[in-house]
């Protein structure tokens, strides 16, 4: 056998050898993976609008039936000039009427008035208004990792753990199947 023969059987066994050896390494080494250095929840605020009743009481006046208070007016005025004329005599006594007439009519007008303002009813109404409930959803991860010495950030829709597998250089995103 040739020595330059011998020499390139045996640099060819090596070759092989290492090749074997490398994708034996890899084989058994199994996946690689990402470190994770940090993971952030990511939150998204939801507001839901309601509508919000309840019950009320509320006091309104009557109805008035004589806005003008002619009847206190003239009830007052006559009674006045009823107790005017009781007093003094002659000239007096008429004016004493009068004075007491319009008197009377100022008191009854204003008995009237306070008697109507006073007059009320109670009810109750149902009021609305509209309230915003506020909640959280999350949404997804923002993570921190390292990967071949280089550190890097990638949001995912689940928490990985401390490593995210790595397939043909990249990250593997998706959720693990349960």
């Amino acid at each position: 056998m040739n020595k330059s023969m011998l020499v390139g059987a045996v640099l060819g066994a090596v070759a092989v050898t290492a090749g074997g050896a490398v994708a034996t390494y890899k084989m058994v080494s199994g996946p690689e993976y990402a470190e994770v250095l940090a993971v952030q929840p990511v939150k998204e605020a939801i507001q839901t609008p309601r509508e919000e009743c309840r019950d009320v009481a509320v006091t309104r006046q009557k109805p008035v039936k004589d806005q003008h208070r002619i009847a206190g007016t003239a009830i007052g005025a006559v009674v006045g000039g009823l107790l005017g004329n009781q007093v003094g005599g002659g000239t007096g006594k008429k004016i004493a009427t009068v004075a007491g007439a319009v008197g009377g009519g100022y008191a009854g007008n204003k008995v009237q008035e306070n008697m109507q303002t006073n007059d009320t009813y109670t009810t109750t109404e149902t009021r609305c208004n509209t309230v915003t409930d506020t909640s959280e959803k999350l949404v997804g991860y923002d993570v921190e990792y390292r990967l071949d010495g280089e550190v890097g950030q990638v949001r995912m829709d689940h928490d990985p753990g401390r490593q995210i597998p790595v397939r043909e250089g990249k990250l593997v995103l998706a959720a693990p199947a349960q």
